[in-house]
């Protein structure tokens, strides 16, 4: 995209098309709500003519007084009309005001919608993983609720302020044309300082995306519970919180600069209109005492001048701030109209029941276009209904293997087969609907420990034998029956819905559990058990936070459901492998070893068998002491 980054690397504030965002704002408004639109629309209208009908009428009523036989009739209609135009005007602000909200929750709701819709749509990890999304997206988030909405509202008051201007513009060129183009020619430099203004502060808010997501960061440490442990035992609090004032006072000083530059510009601005005003209101005191124009004129003269002043600095103000939300909103329609991070089939393929083999074929893979290959040409295949056992040493490329293969990535080259078809060619839910998984890095929710499990397979998240049948599995059945409202129990400390009137299963319900490391990887094992009857199984390092007790029994438990299927077992613990049908030694991207296990013991220089020998050694250390 164009305009996100200068020569020397640095963010740049993005070009943006201003009257794209406008249109987007008001089409994405007229599908959320078009009944308020229309109302707003209708009071914008009647906001505008309302001010310069009464003013003309105040005229005709003064110069009716000053005539020296006045007609009471006439006075009396026109005195109606001006009450009856003030009665519009303050039933107009106040429906106005009832739309608008209406409105903007309506609009809020829609645009959160497309939003979480489009990141949804990214059916990869790549843009996850770039800090300047994380970027965007916070600002996009930022504009979802609050761009559309005001350039709406910027929309309506330009529409009400130019009737408003062109009629009082109109009483002035009938009364003094060269007051009429002093004014104008008054409103031509606020426009463009305003508008110069609203870039600034549009381009400040992308500069300062990366200060402001530190500073996030900072203050999550101080309050994360996780987090808790070590800063306290370290003592990191002060530095984590001198850290984030200091990026929060980079920030203050960048928005205290433009503040600072906002205030030159308006005091100039108030002062020049000021004195053209004061130039007005002699000039037409003048006029009228030498009966150029009448008492009327005056009053209408005044009132114009006031109003049209009025009406262009809001006029003025309101495309500025517009312009400043359209440059906003640029981030939401970039995040909205975003592909999807992988690419689609042209001609999709159906996924058939895997039957033969998974092959990585001639696989070479890196994170992005300045990091280091991870996987080298990697070939490997996985017969149908083997476990294949996948070891190396951090980096070397064992959870790669994984994400290929949930095809959270696409290979730079080579390919991924199932059955001899490159999955990149059928639809990715597809393959992921045919897969079961556990990963080292898995979720803790917080939601009840039924639905922790259970959404490992949504089909099934109210299936409660289902649910109990994955978490005996797992063996944290009898874990769960000993919470205090069992599957029911909320595992989090983050909600609270109030007092539970002593009732204990209603206040685990709604205060919440903690469960211990182990505890968690062992719900995390029975949400990938979910899935069963899937083709392939998974599992990246599933015992890792297990006491080497509940390893072992998860392992044969692993074992018996492994019989038969097709899975894939990375681990740092190669006893957790030994007894796989094949096992893979992965080192700088390439298959460096490949056998059972008996045939890589029998290298007694090999790779496998050297780390197996160093961990035997070390749980016999360990045994020994």
């Amino acid at each position: 995209m164009s305009g996100d980054v200068t020569a020397s690397g640095e963010a740049a504030e993005p070009r943006v098309s201003v009257l794209r965002g406008m249109k987007a704002a008001y089409v994405l408004a007229w599908r959320a709500c078009p009944g308020m639109l229309a109302l707003q629309l209708a009071m914008a209208v009647l906001g505008g003519t309302a001010p310069v009908a009464t003013a003309w009428l105040t005229k005709v009523a003064i110069d009716e007084l000053t005539a020296g036989d006045p007609r009471t009739g006439t006075l009396v209609w026109l005195a109606s009309a001006i009450g009856a135009f003030g009665l519009a005007t303050a039933v107009t602000s106040a429906v106005a005001t009832y739309a608008q909200g209406r409105a903007r929750r309506a609009i809020g709701l829609h645009s959160q919608d497309r939003m979480f819709a489009a990141v949804n749509r990214m059916n990869g990890l790549a843009r996850l993983e770039e800090p300047r999304f994380h970027d965007r997206l916070r600002l996009a988030q930022q504009s979802a609720e609050q761009a559309p909405d005001q350039l709406l509202q910027m929309g309506l008051a330009s529409l009400q302020g130019t009737l408003a201007v062109t009629g009082f513009l109109g009483a002035l060129v009938a009364i003094s044309p060269v007051m009429a183009g002093a004014a104008l020619a008054a409103a031509a430099p606020a426009l463009l300082a305003h508008l110069a203004l609203s870039r600034r502060r549009a381009g400040l808010l992308w500069h300062m995306s990366p200060g402001l997501r530190r500073k996030l960061f900072y203050q999550m440490l101080l309050t994360d519970l996780q987090a808790a442990k070590e800063v306290r035992l370290f003592g990191l609090g002060n530095l984590l919180h001198g850290r984030m004032l200091t990026e929060l006072r980079a920030a203050n000083d960048a928005e205290d600069r433009l503040e600072r530059g906002v205030v030159r510009v308006q005091v100039l601005l108030a002062a020049l209109g000021a004195l053209l005003a004061a130039v007005g209101l002699v000039w037409a005191v003048h006029a009228a005492a030498t009966r150029s124009i009448s008492v009327g004129d005056v009053s209408v003269f005044i009132a114009s001048l006031a109003g049209l002043q009025s009406g262009l600095g809001a006029l003025v103000e309101g495309i500025a701030q517009g312009h400043q939300s359209a440059l906003l909103f640029h981030h939401y329609l970039t995040v909205v109209d975003s592909d999807d991070d992988l690419a689609g089939p042209s001609r999709p393929r159906e996924l058939a029941p895997l039957s033969q083999s998974i092959e990585f074929r001639d696989v070479w893979f890196r994170y992005s276009e300045d990091s280091p290959w991870v996987l080298r040409g990697l070939d490997l295949t996985v017969p149908y209904g083997t476990t294949l056992g996948v070891v190396g040493l951090n980096g070397a490329g064992k959870s790669t293997l994984v994400k290929l293969l949930c095809r959270f990535y696409d290979p730079q080259r080579g390919a991924v087969l199932w059955d001899g078809v490159d999955i990149r060619d059928v639809p990715v839910e597809q393959l992921r609907q045919r897969i079961g998984a556990v990963f080292q890095d898995y979720m803790d929710y917080d939601l009840t420990a039924a639905e922790n499990i259970g959404l490992g397979d949504l089909e099934a998240l109210d299936d409660q034998d289902r649910i109990r049948a994955a978490a005996e599995r797992a063996g944290v059945h009898e874990t769960i029956e000993r919470l205090p409202a069992g599957y029911r129990t909320m595992l989090s400390r983050l909600f609270h819905a109030g007092d539970a009137d002593g009732d204990p299963e209603e206040a685990a319900l709604t205060n919440g559990v903690h469960l211990s490391g182990g505890q968690w990887q062992r719900l995390a094992l029975a949400r990938g058990l979910m899935r069963r009857g899937r083709d392939l199984m998974i599992l990246d390092e599933p015992s890792s936070g297990l006491d080497a007790v509940a390893e072992r029994e998860v392992h044969e438990r692993l074992r018996e459901l492994r019989a038969g299927a097709t899975s894939v077992l990375v681990s740092h613990r190669l006893s957790a492998v030994r007894q796989a049908d094949r096992i893979v030694v992965v080192q700088d991207g390439r298959i460096l070893e490949s056998g059972d296990h008996a045939s890589l013991m029998a290298s007694p220089d090999g790779v496998y068998a050297r780390l197996f020998r160093n961990q035997a050694e070390g749980y016999q250390a360990v045994t020994a002491g």
